[in-house]
């Protein structure tokens, strides 16, 4: 009898170290991707406010309001491309030299991809108001926080949804490339759309996914590996936000 108390002794004091750890390790993920999103924004806003000038040039976009060389080069230029597929490069790159990296090493990329990422869609503060922006990051905000919340609590085993949601997005890429070249109003609503509801998802996805990781490897105690999972599901649930917040903004977002 004595021994069967033992055991359960030990089992609990395991169980419980694992939860603190795991609390400890999802509040890594969600701090290192909070300091990424503050990253992105404030590097959007700032370049946004450097491509935008009063002063009058050759390229006009609104009432008082002109591209300043920087602004031309990043918007309007060849250069273009180059930012706006940067993220999308570096995302590639990141996963496949994450095992490469240490832990640190792998948080100053991510947040050099966050500063890239600010880069690329700087010119919402150029296409869309500032109250629309804001108004759409709460809402966001408040939806990702719920569906996070879902997917961390929920004893539903939602890992089937992966692959389905992947294909998805590998879909939505595709369409958002053409979309580029056609310009059509109705398939960039229809990608809106299904985007939002696609990130949603991931977003639940990705949260019990981070859970079930950390569970699975806490016991071999590998704090290198448990620096990076953190990194790359930081990352996950930062790429989640974003996708969410700009479809968003394509729906509801006033535009200048």
């Amino acid at each position: 009898m004595a021994d069967v108390n033992m055991i359960r002794s030990a089992a609990g004091t395991r169980s419980a170290a694992i939860d603190e750890g795991l609390r400890a390790h999802m509040n890594k993920v969600y701090g290192t991707m909070s300091v990424g999103m503050l990253i992105t924004f404030a590097a959007a806003w700032a370049l946004s406010g450097l491509a935008v000038s009063t002063t009058p040039t050759e390229y006009q976009i609104g009432p008082d309001e002109y591209l300043t060389g920087l602004g031309y080069a990043l918007y309007a230029s060849p250069l273009k491309w180059v930012v706006m597929f940067a993220p999308l490069a570096f995302v590639f790159g990141f996963s496949a030299g994450i095992n490469r990296m240490s832990a640190a090493a792998a948080q100053v990329v991510f947040y050099l991809f966050a500063a890239v990422m600010g880069i690329s869609i700087s010119s919402i503060f150029l296409v869309f108001t500032g109250y629309s922006i804001a108004q759409v990051f709460l809402i966001t905000s408040v939806a990702f926080a719920g569906l996070s919340l879902w997917g961390y609590t929920t004893k539903k085993d939602i890992s089937a949804w992966g692959s389905f949601l992947i294909m998805g997005v590998i879909g939505l890429i595709v369409a958002s490339i053409v979309n580029i070249f056609l310009g059509s109003p109705a398939l960039m609503f229809a990608i809106s759309a299904i985007g939002v509801l696609i990130f949603a998802g991931l977003t639940a996805y990705d949260t019990q996914k981070i859970k079930t990781d950390y569970i699975a490897h806490a016991q071999h105690a590998d704090s290198e590996w448990l620096g990076k999972s953190a990194i790359m599901g930081a990352l996950s649930l930062y790429l989640d936000f974003i996708n969410m917040f700009m479809f968003m903004l394509h729906l509801f977002g006033n535009r200048e």
